[in-house]
């Protein structure tokens, strides 16, 4: 990520850490379900107990018991977040719950270095704010085991025309205090899980406004 746009990030992010998860609750006054969207994201993992996965953009770990139900203790979550003050949103959370199964990593996602043999990547609200998601996607495929799944769950341009006219207040609404951007929206995840693993389908969500996209290697 270009050096000026990730300190913009962090700084959004340190200011709203704190607050982050009770602002998302918002989202639901507009009919915005994401806690229910991470679910149907995270069962599209299809993790087995034990499994290992990569949450790529965790955040304060919105995703970690969602992910804990479908690995179980035996199985670990590896999150991977931009910003320290995140993180020690996240870190609090796993010692709430007393997880001993989760490793929390600070690095620009554009940066990280996956670990080989994975058997999941989901990243959830996170990918569309990375310039370089395609070659993120790239090297987070070669780390997956095969018949293992890469799933994004993030915002996109809608395409009806109500909802294309709607787009640039809605995008201000749900992701511009998140440091989204209607350019963000265009970007395309899920056209870069199917050029770079052997399966893959988007299915959207919130008339055409967000989506879950799901790909596998073959």
């Amino acid at each position: 990520m270009d050096n000026s746009l990730s300190i913009n990030m962090i700084s959004i992010y340190r200011k709203r850490a704190k607050r982050y998860d009770w602002t998302t609750l918002l989202l639901y006054l507009i009919g915005f379900r994401h806690r229910a969207y991470r679910k149907r994201a995270v069962e599209a993992l299809g993790l087995q107990k034990g499994d290992t996965v990569v949450d790529l953009g965790c955040g304060t770990g919105l995703n970690f018991s969602l992910l804990q139900e479908q690995i179980g203790p035996q199985g670990k979550i590896i999150g991977v977040d931009l910003t320290d003050a995140m993180l020690v949103e996240a870190k609090h959370r796993v010692l709430a719950h007393g997880w001993l199964n989760v490793e929390l990593v600070k690095s620009d996602a554009a940066l990280y270095v996956f670990p080989v043999s994975l058997d999941g990547i989901i990243s959830a609200f996170a990918l569309t704010l990375v310039p370089e998601f395609d070659e993120v996607v790239c090297r987070g495929s070669e780390a997956l085991r095969f018949g293992k799944r890469f799933v994004v769950l993030d915002f996109k341009m809608p395409a009806g025309r109500f909802m294309k006219k709607a787009a640039p207040a809605l995008a201000k609404l749900m992701t511009g205090p998140f440091g989204g951007t209607i350019e963000m929206a265009t970007r395309k995840p899920w056209e870069s899980l199917r050029k770079h693993l052997a399966w893959a389908e988007c299915r959207e969500l919130f008339h055409g406004g967000a989506y879950i996209a799901v790909g596998e290697k073959g």
